[in-house]
């Protein structure tokens, strides 16, 4: 075609403008927002546009012929025959294959081909019409209902346009470049839309939408629910979102484009369909990614929830939204490694950095104690995910391309979950420092009744169990974060633990011990009673070492030495007990001083039966109403017990009882038989009030 007597080269445009877009989806990644991306109004105007220049083209080839055709009839030539006459589309289709391979041969390089003009010409008349035929969108292009091939048709026309090219000095191929190049536009804009349109045909997306993530979680908001190991590895594999005839298309689809110049539209049209379906992923899963600012301000009850959903989406990005969408570009663009590697590494930092916020945002809220575990469930995922994300970004190109952005790009991603990791480890740190300053707050100078466990007691242990079920999370964030202190005063080495030194954790985990303990002991000295402080410390301490030996590791960290010393502690306490409450008893019940001159001396012997009565009767009602809550505990005491009182007490009456006539006078000073004794005994530390003493 020429203009003023020069040759004009037909113009790449497409309905999706290349620059347009792209500062589209730089300003997209700009604002981290992966939402919904749909053509723009101004994009159908230059789709318009594209079609109007086409059709100018169009009709100056159409001109062109008419001149043609006279100029023929001025010299006698021939008509065209009669349409029955016409070659069929599969005839011409092979015609114009004959004349690319001619123009491709390697002998003939040097003559120019005679061009088909007629052949040519009707070829692209049939592909042009088919391709109208779908262009105002009334009618869906389905392959299978195709009247002709379309997509082998459309890349014959691209060859055409860039074989002709090499030889657009002559008139003939000029004209037959320029139509080639206006129809391959045409195709361009229809395979645009339809690729589009495949693309949108996600059947796994699902369209209906949570209100607000975490809102609907089980009572029990602090696990989340356990996959088997079956479902576990199920959800490592991925299943491509498309069936296998849609995916074929895409690809032949994507081909075609990408082999007439139109890369950036493609991957354009492919970014913004998966970027919005992996969004929607997410949303079926209820994250709706609230803001920082809701984050900090929310409430622990449904924080404790948005926290469960955000772990349960981020683990789903990484086991499967991820692979799923890497294997989905791998195989659209399976002759295209590079454009499938681009797309896939650009979701998954956009992707990630986006779901980063979130515990970015924890770590700006208040520590409390109930966070901790929630913030170590957040570590390990991103542990967890550092791994995963290391395979997403292989660092094949490290070596002698240190320019090279992406690789850049990838380190500065892998850097950042890092980085968030070790901020979600600092505060899970100073979390559990902060229970020192809880149990050292903890001055209440009313004692527990009874002697009973502490609540104190009752939650630093079962605070430190769930904390060392997270042994080797905790031990690697101390390792960590070794040179801050959890407390601004000096703690002297107490020696408790040979691996202090190793595992600065374990060490802590002493200190908490240390402290319990140090507190227990102050509490015990609200009780008037003696007797009861030992109790109090006997239910105290046994329940810290059931509880130990409860854990394996707990157990482990704090060592068999502390255990064992932990536990001759609580014996001590025993003994304690013993002689404080049962020592002036056992007075009663001795020999020294009922015999002079070898007779028993009367008066003694009843102020001795008179003295034990008022005594056991006075500690039955005291002790009663006190608990000893651990079974084992209570029965060792009352075994104890009965062992010593009981055991004097019927070796003392079987000597003296026949000493006093029977009768009333038995009944008045030996008021107990030695069953009475151990049923009494047997009702100690059931911490109800004392029952009423009947003499058997």
């Amino acid at each position: 075609m020429e203009k003023n007597g020069n040759l004009v080269l037909p113009q790449k445009f497409s309905s999706f403008s290349s620059s347009a877009r792209e500062e589209k989806l730089r300003e997209s990644d700009r604002n981290l927002s992966l939402g919904n991306i749909k053509i723009e109004p101004f994009e159908k105007k230059e789709l318009d546009l594209a079609k109007n220049q086409i059709k100018e083209e169009d009709e100056e080839g159409e001109n062109g012929d008419e001149e043609t055709n006279v100029e023929n009839a001025s010299h006698g030539e021939d008509s065209n025959p009669p349409a029955e006459n016409e070659p069929d589309f599969e005839t011409l289709s092979e015609e114009v294959d004959q004349f690319l391979a001619s123009l491709t041969d390697p002998e003939k390089s040097d003559e120019v081909p005679e061009i088909p003009e007629s052949v040519i010409d009707k070829f692209l008349d049939v592909v042009e019409k088919e391709v109208k035929k779908y262009e105002n969108g009334d009618e869906r292009w389905v392959q299978e209902h195709d009247d002709l091939p379309l997509l082998p048709a459309i890349g014959r026309v691209l060859h055409l346009s860039t074989e002709t090219e090499k030889f657009c000095a002559d008139l003939k191929y000029a004209h037959a470049m320029n139509r080639a190049g206006g129809i391959l536009h045409l195709s361009m804009a229809l395979l645009e839309e339809e690729f589009y349109l495949l693309l949108l045909e996600d059947p796994h997306v699902d369209s209906h939408r949570a209100i607000s993530f975490g809102r609907n979680q089980e009572p029990d908001r602090c696990v989340l629910p356990h996959t088997s190991t079956e479902e576990e590895g199920e959800s490592n594999e991925s299943s491509l979102p498309y069936p296998s005839e849609i995916i074929e298309r895409l690809q032949e689809i994507a081909t075609t484009m990408i082999s007439a110049g139109y890369t950036a539209e493609c991957c354009q049209i492919f970014s913004i369909a998966r970027r919005n379906a992996f969004e929607s992923s997410l949303l079926s899963l209820g994250f709706e990614r609230p803001s920082i600012d809701d984050l900090v301000r929310m409430a622990w009850e449904p924080l404790e929830g948005e926290i469960a959903t955000w772990i349960k989406v981020f683990k789903h990005a990484m086991k499967k939204g991820f692979p799923l969408e890497r294997d989905l570009a791998n195989k659209v663009f399976n002759n295209n490694k590079s454009i499938s590697s681009e797309f896939f590494q650009n979701l998954v930092r956009e992707s990630v950095l986006h779901l980063l916020n979130f515990p970015e945002a924890m770590f700006m809220t208040k520590c409390s104690a109930e966070k901790l575990f929630k913030m170590l469930d957040i570590y390990e995922t991103l542990k967890d995910s550092e791994i995963v994300i290391e395979s997403f970004f292989p660092e094949e190109g490290l070596k002698g391309e240190e320019e090279d952005p992406t690789v850049s790009y990838n380190l500065d991603l892998k850097s950042e979950v890092a980085s968030v990791r070790s901020r979600i480890g600092e505060s899970a740190r100073a979390i559990f420092c902060d229970l020192e300053r809880s149990i050292k707050a903890d001055n209440a100078k009313t004692p527990v009744p009874g002697g009973a466990v502490h609540p104190l007691t009752r939650y630093v242990m079962n605070y430190l169990k769930y904390a060392c079920e997270y042994k080797n999370t905790l031990e690697e964030i101390f390792r960590e974060h070794h040179k801050t202190s959890c407390d601004d005063d000096e703690k002297p080495d107490k020696g408790n633990n040979n691996n202090n030194s190793e595992n600065p954790f374990a060490a802590q985990l002493v200190e908490v011990m240390d402290l319990l303990n140090s507190n227990l002991d102050m509490k015990s000295k609200l009780y008037k009673d003696l007797s009861l402080s030992y109790i109090f410390l006997m239910n105290n301490g046994r329940y810290i070492t059931q509880k130990i030996k409860g854990s394996e590791e707990t157990c482990a960290l704090l060592g068999e030495t502390w255990t064992r010393n932990r536990s001759a502690d609580v014996r001590n306490y025993h003994k304690n007990y013993q002689r404080e409450t049962w020592s002036r008893v056992l007075t009663c019940l001795r020999n020294d001083g009922l015999m002079v001159k070898g007779s028993v001396q009367k008066p003694v012997l009843k102020e001795r039966f008179k003295s034990f009565n008022s005594m056991f009767e006075e500690i039955h009602r005291a002790q009663s109403t006190w608990v000893v809550s651990d079974e084992q505990l209570k029965s060792e005491l009352r075994v104890s017990i009965q062992a010593v009182v009981v055991q004097a007490y019927r070796s003392f009456k079987g000597r003296f009882e026949q000493h006093f006539s029977a009768g009333r006078q038995t009944e008045k000073y030996i008021k107990y038989s030695v069953e009475d004794l151990e049923r009494l005994v047997d009702e100690l530390f059931e911490g109800t009030p004392a029952s009423i003493i009947k003499r058997r």
